[in-house]
């Protein structure tokens, strides 16, 4: 268990920046669409109406100022860094799986089981250790483990709560 609560205090910028964007698409009704509104050489769009500048500006902001809340409460500001690489690296891996949805032909809002779960949270831990800051590989497949049963847990909170048009 103590294993785990450090796995979540680790990863939290990135659960708190991939779950930013349905909120900031709840309180303005939409956004820009990073694409803006391209296809790409399949003909299907290359994101997608979800995949919004401000979805993705608010993610890595709220994500890393949750980390600057970190630093604070641990008194330790060298994860300030590890935030910013970790909410960038979430909203980064959200984008691929969206990309990789659109190349397989599936709708905005339609499920993926697995890559719903997991894109953001491979996105960080590359975004981590490309920015030379090392993960215990017990941390990384735990992860792996817990994050989709969060993901679904939360992401159906958020259908409950009106911020989500579909539970997954």
């Amino acid at each position: 268990m103590k294993v785990v609560l450090k796995c979540l205090w680790f990863i939290l910028p990135a659960y708190i920046a991939n779950a930013t964007p349905v909120v900031i698409s709840h309180m303005i009704g939409g956004g820009t669409p990073i694409d803006r509104g391209k296809n790409f050489i399949d003909g299907k769009r290359i994101l997608g109406d979800g995949k919004t500048i401000e979805g993705f500006i608010g993610g890595v902001l709220v994500g890393t100022l949750f980390g600057i809340i970190q630093a604070l409460v641990i008194n330790n500001y060298g994860i300030i860094v590890q935030a910013l690489l970790l909410s960038l690296g979430a909203m980064v891996g959200d984008l691929f799986g969206s990309f990789i949805k659109r190349r397989l032909g599936l709708a905005r809002g339609a499920p993926a089981p697995l890559l719903d779960q997991l894109d953001f949270l491979l996105g960080a831990i590359a975004f981590v250790l490309l920015g030379g800051i090392t993960i215990p590989k017990s941390y990384i497949l735990t992860l792996i483990v817990i994050t989709p049963l969060l993901h679904v847990g939360t992401n159906y909170l958020a259908y409950k709560a009106g911020l989500k048009k579909v539970p997954w």
